[in-house]
């Protein structure tokens, strides 16, 4: 730091010092004055590192607050050191008043503790007083009064002079680490008036000054704050809410009194809703606004207790995410969706067909060579086939002679009454299996149908009239298989001019006739920049089925439709 023969740049250290002290009693919450304590040993204390490492409620000490380095400070923010650990550091080096120096020729046995740090690389030294890359230097936060607790430690890295801090330096870290105590402290008693104000406002028994104070900061808070009812009949219902609630949520505070926040939640979100209204803490739900539309908020509650009868109300605080949230369900849409037609992707399909199937099948299920042999065309043509043959096949195991053999019993559920076990981990484990039918005609058995489909034609679009129509089709195909399945069933574009459909609670009929419907829907001629294009559909069905992964229900259903895509092409040859 600054040298003792340069007066003039002491008191301008001074006065920076002086600035940064201000600063910490202007920090509004107990992260904020930690954050400001690490920010003002860069600004005032002239090094380039700094790490506010705090005393938490088991004796242990976290970094709490980080300066200087993003990579550092996402490296070890957060983590723990045990007390254990920072008292061996405290008790080594040497002493500077407070301080502890620690020098590189004695540091070397703390690399492998678990205090979290930081290694900085530079040049050895070339003077005596010269700073070492290894060097350490702490600054221990002691409570004030008679008794000096440990409050946190600040470590100190790099000054921006290159040398070892002289009897200035020392002393302003010394009385910098003093001050930073009493602002944490601080920081600490402003949170805990906070909770006595609002116990004060419940029990009517504050002072009208203290009711003041609260009410101002409760009423003129930037976002949005509430006071709820906890317990009894009327549990949940708003006491009072603040002006930047009424206007997030279009309500004035007169109409808010009349509703809890269960009155308002998105009824998806209540569940979240009693979590948090039980057990304190934080969430991210919706709330209902005035003209019926929902907005993201956080919520984070706070319990107020009372010593005699128990938990008395909530401080909610209610921050406006909706900004937030769009993007987040942006990137999230971006991650699970085709890009080019806005159909569900690949891993998505693959997320929601691993969902509907178990390691434990519902029955055994095994395929002669003579159905691979013998098997018939199911459904699809190309481009321009006028015909559409009859005869639809049914999906996996459903063609030809099957050997079946019950293994668990045949109604989707786990349970052996042998056994007195299910299959999941208790007697019933709640699982509704996937099961398939048996056989081309149908059985009565619905299961999960899984359509693979293929365009017949696309590539000659493709290689003719260049990609920008081809994804017009593919755009125009999609909307096509959408229009033509229920609400909850999925078409998901696999990739290339592949797809795939999950409709599940069908029987074999159900499956061959969507087949017809779907590819019946995409052979009209497609406009294409004042042009008419005509693409075929092929299609294979096959059927997920618990006991089998969800690439080998993808991979029968592609198979059968490859297989129907080939007797129809001997068909075309013969017919030629």
């Amino acid at each position: 730091m600054e040298t003792e023969s340069e007066p003039y740049v002491r008191l301008a250290t001074l006065r920076q010092l002086h600035q940064v002290v201000a600063n910490l009693n202007t920090a509004r919450s107990l992260a904020d004055t930690l954050q400001t304590v690490a920010d003002g040993v860069l600004t005032g204390l002239g090094y380039q590192l700094a790490c506010v490492n705090l005393v938490r409620a088991d004796g242990d000490l976290v970094v709490a607050a980080f300066a200087g380095d993003p990579a550092a400070e996402a490296l070890i923010t957060g983590r723990v050191g045990s007390r254990l650990s920072w008292e061996q550091r405290l008790r080594m080096g040497e002493a500077w008043g407070d301080l502890r120096f620690i020098p590189h020729t004695e540091g070397w046995v703390l690399i492998d503790d678990d205090v979290p740090q930081w290694h900085t690389e530079g040049p050895e030294p070339r003077f005596e007083d010269e700073w070492h890359p290894r060097d350490r230097l702490y600054a221990p936060m002691y409570t004030s009064g008679g008794q000096r607790e440990l409050l946190g430690v600040i470590s100190v890295d790099r000054p921006r002079n290159g040398r070892r801090p002289g009897a200035w330096g020392r002393e302003a870290l010394q009385m910098y680490a003093s001050q930073s105590a009493i602002a944490i402290s601080n920081a600490r008693l402003r949170a805990n008036m906070q909770r006595a104000l609002v116990r004060l406002e419940r029990e009517q028994q504050a002072l009208r000054a203290s009711e003041e104070s609260f009410r101002q900061a409760f009423e003129y808070a930037p976002s949005g704050m509430a006071i709820a009812e906890m317990g009894g009949d009327q549990h949940g219902r708003l006491l009072r809410a603040n002006d930047a609630l009424c206007r997030l949520l279009g309500r004035p505070a007169a109409v808010m009194r009349r509703y809890s926040f269960a009155d308002l939640v998105h009824p998806e979100d209540v569940g979240t809703l009693l979590r948090t209204s039980a057990e304190g803490g934080r969430a991210e739900l919706r709330l209902a606004r005035r003209d019926g539309s929902y907005v993201w908020v956080s919520l984070r509650n706070s319990v107020v207790a009372d010593t005699a009868d128990g938990p008395r109300f909530l401080l909610t605080h209610v921050e406006d995410i909706e900004e937030r949230k769009r993007h987040e369900l942006q990137l999230a849409h971006r991650a699970s969706h085709d890009a080019l037609t806005g159909l569900p992707n690949s891993a998505e399909l693959r997320a929601r067909l691993s969902a509907r199937l178990c390691s434990r099948p519902g029955g055994r299920v095994r395929a002669t060579a003579a159905d691979a042999a013998g098997f018939e065309p199911a459904y699809g043509t190309g481009a321009y086939d006028g015909a559409y043959e009859a005869g639809y096949g049914a999906g996996a195991g459903a063609t030809g002679a099957y050997e079946y053999e019950h293994a668990y019993r045949g109604d989707g559920f786990d349970f052996d009454p042998s056994s007195g076990a299910g299959a999941g981990t208790g007697a019933y484990d709640g699982h509704v299996h996937a099961v398939a039918p048996v056989g081309e005609v149908d059985d009565g058995t619905k299961g999960l149908a899984v359509l693979f489909c293929d365009l017949d034609g696309f590539k000659s679009i493709n290689d003719r009239f260049g990609h920008h129509t081809g994804d017009a089709v593919l755009i125009e195909v999609a909307r096509r298989l959408t229009e033509g399945v229920r609400d909850g069933d999925t078409v998901a574009r696999l990739g290339g001019d592949e797809f795939v459909v999950l409709a599940d609670g069908l029987g074999a009929a159900d499956a061959a006739d969507l087949a017809v419907r779907l590819r019946n829907g995409i052979i009209p001629p497609i406009r294409v920049d004042g042009r008419a294009v005509r693409v075929g559909a092929s299609f294979g069905i096959g059927w997920a089925e618990c006991g089998m992964s969800v690439e080998e229900v993808l991979n029968s259903a592609d198979q059968r439709m490859y297989m129907e895509k080939r007797s129809r092409a001997k068909v075309h040859r013969r017919a030629g």
